[in-house]
C-alpha cells in the first residue's frame, strides 16, 4: 500500500485521500473496505461520484486487482456502491454522511433575511458591472507579466496604483504620487495597520456619530477616542486645540457619517492648521466621495497638506463591499511604518482584483458606472424624499446631497419605538443613537439612518411603503 491519494476516473485532475494507515489491521481487502466506508461516511465521496475502475485503483494503491474488485463487491453488496454495465462504479445515492465523530456539527440556523433593507453603506448588488468587469479582468489578466503572480509588493500592484493616483488627482483633487499609496482592504484595514500596528497612536479625536466598528477596533488597539462635536457646519475642529494629548483625527469632510454635510471650509483649514502646529495627523475617510447629487463637489482636504492626511478610499460603496479593495494615500514619512505594520503576504489584497480594478480604471468603465449608478442613487433619493413630503411631511431627511443614505429626524423620544416596529416588520434600519459616541456631551437627537442603495429596482416601492408605515404621526395626534 505505497500509496493513498487516488485520481478518480471522469473527474479531471481530482485526487481523492483514502487513509489506509488509519484502516486498522487486517487483510488489504478488510482495511481497503474500511476506508472506503469512512470516505463515503464523513461525505468525501458524496453520493453518485465515479470510483476508478480497479485496476486503476490497484496500480495507484500498490495492490493485487482481485483485492479491489472484491471490495468493491462487497461495498456493493452492502449498499455503499452501485454497479452498472457501461457506467461503471459509484458512490450509492442514498449513501450520505451518517454523522460519525468525524462530522463537524451542524452551523447554528441563520435567521431571516429580512424583508426589506434600508441598511446604510450597502450599495445594490444587482448595480454591480459584471460584464464591464469581465472584460477588464480578460484584459488585465492577457496582458500581465509574468512576475505580477510572484510573491510581489506590499504596496499593490504598481498598475493599480499608478491608475489609481491619476484617478483620485482628477476627481477628488488629491496630491500623491504611486510611491505614497498602499493598496489596503478598506477603511477598516487601514484603521488596523495604522493603530494596531503602531503607526500612529492614541488619543483620537473622532466625530461624535461614526461607525461604531470603527471604534470598536481603534478599542481592540487600545486607543482613546475623543469625540468632536457636530453643527450643521460638521465637526468642530477648531476643538481640537483643545484636546490634551490628541495628536491624530478621523474625519469625513466630504459628507460627514451619518448625520451628512460638507466640512465647512474653515473647519477644514482649521484642522490642516492644528495637524502643521502640533505635528498631528489627520485621518479622511472619504466613503461615498463619488456620490454627490446637488451640489458641487467638494475636494479632499487631503489636496490641503499631503504630508498632514492620511487619505482612505475603496471600492466597497461604489462596487461592492465584496471586493474588499481600499487604499491609504500616505505622507511620505508613514509610508515605510505602514509597510512594517502590513508584514507578511497574507494581509495582501488579491493581485486579479488589483489588475482588473487598475484596467477598470484606466479603461474609462468605472467612470461609466459611476456615472450611471449616480443618476440611479439619485432617483431612489428623490422617490424617499417624494414618499415623505405626501405621507410624513412632519419628518424632514437630511444629509440628502450626496452619499447613499439619509437621516430622517424624528419627534424626540420616539427613534426607540420606531427601531422595535421596524424590527416586527423585518424592516433592516438603524436608529441614529446607534453611532453616536457614548462619550458625546450634546444630547442625543431622535432619527433613523435609511439607506436607500440596498433594495432591488423592483422591491424598492414596497420597502419606502413599509417605512412611511413605522413612522410616528405628527405630535398632538393619534
Amino acid at each position: 500500500m505505497a500509496d493513498s491519494w487516488v485520481g478518480l476516473a471522469g473527474r479531471i485532475g481530482s485526487d481523492l485521500h483514502l487513509d489506509l494507515e488509519a484502516g486498522g489491521r487486517g487483510s488489504r481487502r478488510a482495511v481497503l473496505g474500511r476506508a472506503l466506508r469512512e470516505a463515503i461516511r464523513d461525505g468525501r465521496l458524496a453520493p453518485g461520484t465515479l470510483l476508478p475502475p480497479y485496476r486503476s485503483l490497484a496500480a495507484d494503491l500498490g495492490l493485487a486487482r482481485n483485492t479491489v474488485a472484491e471490495t468493491y463487491a462487497e461495498l456493493v453488496a452492502e449498499g455503499w456502491l452501485v454497479a452498472r454495465q457501461g457506467s461503471g462504479t459509484r458512490v450509492a445515492p442514498r449513501a450520505k454522511p451518517a454523522g460519525s465523530p468525524r462530522t463537524p456539527k451542524a452551523a447554528p440556523a441563520r435567521s431571516d433575511p429580512p424583508a426589506h433593507d434600508l441598511r446604510q453603506g450597502l450599495p445594490d448588488p444587482s448595480s454591480f458591472p459584471r460584464a464591464a468587469w469581465l472584460a477588464s479582468a480578460r484584459r488585465a489578466l492577457n496582458a500581465a507579466p509574468g512576475e505580477a503572480f510572484g510573491p510581489g509588493d506590499p504596496r499593490g500592484r504598481a498598475e493599480l496604483r499608478r491608475a489609481l493616483a491619476e484617478y483620485l488627482a482628477r476627481v477628488r483633487g488629491v496630491r500623491t504620487d504611486p510611491g505614497t499609496i498602499v493598496v489596503c482592504s478598506g477603511s477598516a484595514h487601514a484603521l488596523r495597520l495604522l493603530f494596531s500596528g503602531k503607526v500612529l497612536r492614541g488619543p483620537l479625536a473622532v466625530e461624535s456619530y461614526g461607525l461604531p466598528f470603527h471604534r470598536s477596533i481603534l478599542q481592540a488597539a487600545r486607543v482613546r477616542t475623543v469625540p468632536l462635536a457636530l453643527d450643521e457646519h460638521g465637526a468642530r475642529t477648531t476643538d481640537l486645540a483643545e484636546s490634551k494629548g490628541v495628536r491624530a483625527a478621523l474625519l469625513t469632510p466630504a459628507h460627514q457619517f451619518p448625520t451628512g454635510g460638507p466640512l465647512a471650509p474653515e473647519r477644514r483649514a482649521a484642522a490642516v492648521d492644528w495637524a502643521r502646529a502640533g505635528g498631528g495627523v489627520l485621518l479622511e475617510d472619504d466613503y461615498d466621495g463619488e456620490f454627490r447629487y446637488d451640489r458641487e463637489p467638494v475636494g479632499a482636504v487631503q489636496g490641503l497638506d499631503p504630508q498632514r492626511v492620511v487619505y482612505l478610499g475603496s471600492v466597497s460603496k461604489s462596487l461592492s463591499p465584496a471586493l474588499r479593495l481600499g487604499w491609504m494615500v500616505l505622507p511620505e514619512h508613514l509610508v515605510e511604518p505602514v509597510l512594517r505594520a502590513k508584514g507578511e503576504r497574507e494581509a495582501w489584497a488579491g493581485v486579479t482584483d488589483q489588475l482588473t480594478l487598475a484596467d477598470f480604471i484606466e479603461s474609462g468603465r468605472y467612470d461609466r458606472h459611476i456615472r450611471r449608478t449616480r443618476q440611479r442613487y439619485r432617483d431612489r433619493r428623490d422617490r424617499l424624499v417624494d414618499m415623505l413630503a405626501r405621507r410624513a411631511p412632519h419628518i424632514a431627511p437630511t444629509g440628502i446631497a450626496a452619499g447613499l443614505h439619509a437621516v430622517l429626524r424624528l419627534p424626540p423620544g420616539t427613534e426607540r419605538s420606531v427601531t422595535k416596529a421596524a424590527a416586527r416588520q423585518r424592516i433592516a434600519l438603524d436608529g441614529l443613537a446607534h453611532f453616536r459616541h457614548p462619550a458625546a456631551d450634546a444630547p442625543a437627537e431622535d432619527g433613523l439612518v435609511v439607506g436607500y442603495a440596498a433594495p432591488a429596482d423592483h422591491a424598492y416601492g414596497a420597502a419606502l411603503d413599509a417605512l412611511c408605515r413605522i413612522l410616528p404621526p405628527p405630535s398632538g395626534t393619534v
